[in-house]
């Protein structure tokens, strides 16, 4: 393990993590309501960081190798979520550094689940700087740092693959550091037109900012304790259900539709299983909502917007969805686990993974009878290697014991029932935010004690690096020099 690179690659990071607190100054100075102090000393403590693990680590090898690459994604999303928590402590608002980095790290890896009942008294600055976390943590703070630094290093790709959500990566242009530009500018066009589509309906730039930076980070943040209810409107809940949807779609498959390649639009059978499944949820929630709003079109509203939001798993709320009938609370749940597209800003075990499950299994029965037939699996018309799918399968079971294992050690405390806990679990790996129980859209992350908060923190760290960059710091050969 060449360390001297880690810390020095860390050090650029941290240096990157730094000036993303610049925005937040700014809106703290603007609404003067005393915090921009404490956006001043968390710059001035990240940016010392960073600059002195650049000093002291001074590599001779500067080749980034599969091992060093994904220690790099799994130690600095860890060390961000710290620097991160340094406003929420410096502030006051959450003194308990265990809180802090739970709401740092809910934040960066873009899940939404809080330990605070309500942010409608916090200063402007530390809410910006919580829904900005979101926007930050839903591309990658690695593309991020990429996109500002392409010459970061000769073998990039690690980085990026390490830290992009799916089983591949989508390379939309010959060189890594291009190919982060690419994605962030589409990344921030998004999320522009979904600002400006949030003042034409009616909010003021602060809470258009705020909730078009929580949707592009698939992150679910609102300054309202009571979510997107809070503003009552049919208009903007059609924009972020729709802007939400958008989110949830692989960013590759923009750069295909801005430069004309149809050939792979066409070819993209992915985002022809995402909408289905979403349009397909959206249908079946709303004829079993029915019975509690009456009217199709009122049922339809909430349907499509709970759907879009746990798909994409942003986590709004526009109702108390723990107060549905059992059956869609079931299907909810499942939803839970399948999330949006690969490479895009949505956690789940994603669409593609899912599709792939599904065939693969069909395949495994059809074989019960026809032993001797050779099938091969395709997908977006091309065939799938059996090594893929078993990472794939490893993949799902690894979430499915994960996600069991986390629910097993939150519970220990006694504080919940099991619902809770495990919709707990569950939507910390995913990257939703709100379950059911206690920590459905109406609770919270509070209740709990420091040992599950930083299970639960874990829990978003390792959903959001797809589970084995995290893991991997665990295993000892990792840490070895040759």
């Amino acid at each position: 393990m060449n360390m001297a690179l880690v810390f020095s690659l860390l050090g650029t990071i941290v240096l990157v993590e730094a000036v993303s607190m610049v925005p937040s100054l700014l809106i703290a100075l603007i609404y003067g309501d005393g915090d921009a102090m404490v956006f001043v000393y968390s710059i001035l403590a990240t940016a010392a960081a960073g600059l002195v693990m650049r000093l002291l680590a001074k590599p001779k090898d500067r080749m980034l190798r599969g091992r060093e690459g994904f220690t790099v994604v799994a130690l600095s999303w860890i060390v961000l979520s710290a620097f991160g928590a340094l406003p929420f402590l410096l502030s006051g608002f959450l003194p308990n550094f265990v809180d802090a980095l739970f709401e740092s790290v809910s934040g960066f890896t873009t899940t939404g689940a809080t330990v605070l009942s309500s942010f409608d008294w916090m200063p402007h600055g530390i809410v910006f700087w919580r829904s900005f976390t979101h926007w930050v943590g839903g591309m990658g703070v690695l593309v991020l740092t990429l996109a500002l630094l392409p010459k970061l290093s000769d073998r990039s790709a690690h980085l990026v693959r390490a830290e992009s959500p799916g089983p591949s990566l989508s390379k939309i242009a010959p060189k890594m550091g291009d190919n982060a530009k690419y994605l962030y500018y589409i990344y921030a066009a998004l999320t522009l037109l979904e600002f400006i589509c949030l003042l034409l309906c009616g909010l003021n730039p602060y809470d258009a900012a705020l909730h078009a930076l929580g949707t592009a980070g698939t992150g679910g943040f609102s300054n309202y304790s009571a979510s997107i209810a809070a503003f009552n409107s049919v208009a903007v809940e059609a924009v972020m259900t729709v802007f939400m949807i958008l989110f949830g779609v692989n960013f590759a498959l923009y750069y295909f539709l801005i430069s004309r390649s149809w050939r792979e639009l066409r070819q993209n059978e992915e985002i022809r299983w995402y909408l289905g499944i979403t349009f397909g949820c959206m249908l079946v929630i709303t004829l079993m909502l029915l019975p509690v709003y009456h009217t199709f079109g009122e049922a339809f509203r909430y349907a499509s917007f709970q759907t879009a939001s746990i798909l994409s798993t942003s986590g709004f709320a526009t109702a108390n969805f723990d107060l549905w009938p059992v059956n869609v609370k079931m299907l909810m749940f499942i939803m839970l686990f399948i999330g949006s597209s690969a490479g895009s800003t949505a956690g789940g075990i994603k669409v593609v993974r899912i599709a792939l499950l599904l065939k693969q299994g069909r395949r495994e029965i059809r074989r019960t009878f026809q032993p001797r037939k050779v099938e091969m699996i395709r997908f977006d018309g091309k065939g799938v290697d059996d090594h893929m799918l078993h990472q794939i399968s490893v993949f799902g079971f690894v979430y499915i014991a994960l996600v069991l294992l986390g629910s097993l050690l939150i519970g220990l405390e006694g504080k919940y029932d099991m619902i809770t806990n495990l919709t707990a679990a569950l939507t910390c790996v995913s990257n939703v935010g709100p379950g059911f129980g206690a920590v459905g859209p109406a609770g919270g992350f509070a209740g709990y004690g420091w040992f599950a908060k930083v299970i639960c923190s874990f829990l978003m760290l390792a959903g959001r690096l797809e589970l084995f960059p995290l893991l991997i710091l665990f295993y000892p050969s990792v840490w070895r020099k040759t």
